[in-house]
């Protein structure tokens, strides 16, 4: 089909219909510009589609089979447990069916045009949209196109998969293998461990969770293992093949392995192939990362990017802080950019571990002087359950004035207690104050406030 410009000239295209960029779509619709967003694959993005949403449904339905076994400690009785898997997988894709809606039908509300087609920048202000052809002119133009998962290139990798086919597997596993040490390779060990697969995790490191505080990592480390899961370390898969029904895995350490499937779970790089950053003049850097400056404008006048495919920090809730900033600066007459500073993290494993602020490591490095406050002990639940699970919880303060700077935890309720951290971390609140607060008890969090005792490590 030929390219003709679009008579509809829009103030913003987005491209990437993911939470960040549909964020910033619908704010500055409301702001009364002119909005058009486009989406190659399913209104919602990473986060819906392929990531946080489903695969949080997973780790709950990964959960029950540990809670049963628990229960009889309590009293309980559970007997001819069963489990199906494509009734889970099936009542997964009617959730994200239904949220997916939701999104489209957000965008419609607030006056948003959608094109569910692939969208390239050709520069000077214009995209085309490569099922139409049609060729579209844009005051501003925001990429929003997020991450993919990065690969290897070994032999026979075509037999694996990513993160996006995980959701879809038609059957589940009895022996799977996960490559990779990053939140989502630990998170899908501890979800398919915890639907009685045999999974093992194979990571070319000696740590999982690279880049989180160290006795955050070494914990949680040890819990995959306590919670039946495989560790290989230092080590690498060299080459898949097919053997029979199943997968030939070699590694770089001379083992071999036969499994049902094998997982790559290496990271995700930015997403921007085939959009054209050179046709548009945008710089990338060595990652291969969309280059912004803090209001997310790229190299090209009018261009503008943020989320995952500028690589800063890779959370959804970041990429909505930004798209509102954006919406804001760009229409809403109120400029302002997103405080990437002490941003909470969590990794819902079993048990999940959350964290803000600085690392034990990082703190040394900046501050150099630091106290530690560490304890590592056996939850209450667990007294009567049998389980030999520990929570972890850490503090980071700076010695020159007693201000909380890190929150390390590993328990149960991690990821909701690292919220009001968060706030708290944010504030600046010394140690003095967190030890005048209350504690709330019976909870594994009250140790938050009641650690007196300065580790020495």
């Amino acid at each position: 089909m030929s390219e003709s410009v679009s008579e509809l000239e829009f103030d913003l295209f987005v491209i990437g219909a993911g939470s960040g960029g549909v964020r910033a779509a619908r704010m500055s619709a409301q702001f009364g510009a002119k909005v058009g967003i486009a989406e190659e694959y399913r209104i919602g993005g990473t986060c819906v589609i392929r990531g946080c949403v489903p695969k949080k449904l997973l780790v709950y339905a990964s959960q029950y089979g540990t809670g049963f076994e628990e229960a009889k400690g309590y009293g309980w009785s559970a007997d001819n447990l069963r489990f199906d898997w494509s009734k889970l997988i099936a009542a997964k894709d009617a959730e994200i069916g239904r949220l997916s809606g939701i999104y489209r039908r957000n965008l419609g509300k607030a006056g948003v045009e959608v094109f569910e087609e692939r969208a390239e920048l050709l520069g000077e202000g214009r995209v085309k949209l490569v099922k139409s052809g049609r060729v579209i002119a844009a005051k501003k133009i925001l990429i929003a196109t997020g991450g993919t998962p990065r690969l290897l290139g070994f032999v026979g990798e075509e037999l694996t998969i990513s993160s996006n086919e995980v959701f879809h597997l038609e059957k589940l596993p009895k022996k799977f293998l996960i490559a990779g040490g990053g939140y989502i390779a630990c998170e899908f060990a501890s979800i398919f461990a915890g639907l009685g697969v045999e999974t093992s995790l194979i990571y070319r490191r000696d740590t999982v969770l690279r880049g989180f505080d160290d006795d955050l990592r070494t914990h949680i480390h040890q819990e995959l293992i306590n919670h039946g899961i495989k560790v290989i370390t230092n080590a690498s898969i060299s080459a898949v093949s097919k053997q029979g029904e199943q997968l030939s895995v070699d590694l770089d350490n001379d083992e071999q392995m036969l499994v049902d499937q094998v997982m790559m779970a290496i990271g995700r790089i930015p997403a921007v192939g085939g959009l054209g950053l050179d046709m548009a003049g945008i710089e990338v850097s060595r990652s291969g990362a969309i280059k912004v400056d803090e209001f997310g404008q790229t190299s090209a006048s009018g261009v503008f990017a943020l989320g995952d495919v500028t690589d800063r920090i890779n959370l959804t809730p970041v990429a909505i802080r930004e798209g509102a900033a954006f919406a804001d600066t760009e229409f809403g007459n109120v400029r302002h950019s997103f405080d990437h500073q002490h941003v909470a993290s969590a990794v819902f494993t079993s048990p999940p571990a959350a964290s803000v602020g600085l690392s034990e490591e990082d703190a040394r490095k900046e501050f150099g002087e630091i106290d530690i406050y560490k304890d590592i002990f056996r939850p209450m639940r667990h007294v009567l359950s049998g389980a030999k699970e520990k929570y972890l919880m850490k503090l980071v303060v700076r010695a020159s004035d007693n201000v909380v700077i890190g929150v390390h935890l590993v328990s149960d309720a991690a990821p909701e207690i690292i919220q009001v951290a968060a706030v708290a971390v944010k504030a600046g609140l010394t140690k003095d104050q967190w030890d005048q607060t209350c504690a709330v008890h019976p909870t594994a969090a009250e140790e938050l406030v009641l650690m007196r005792e300065k580790f020495q490590g």
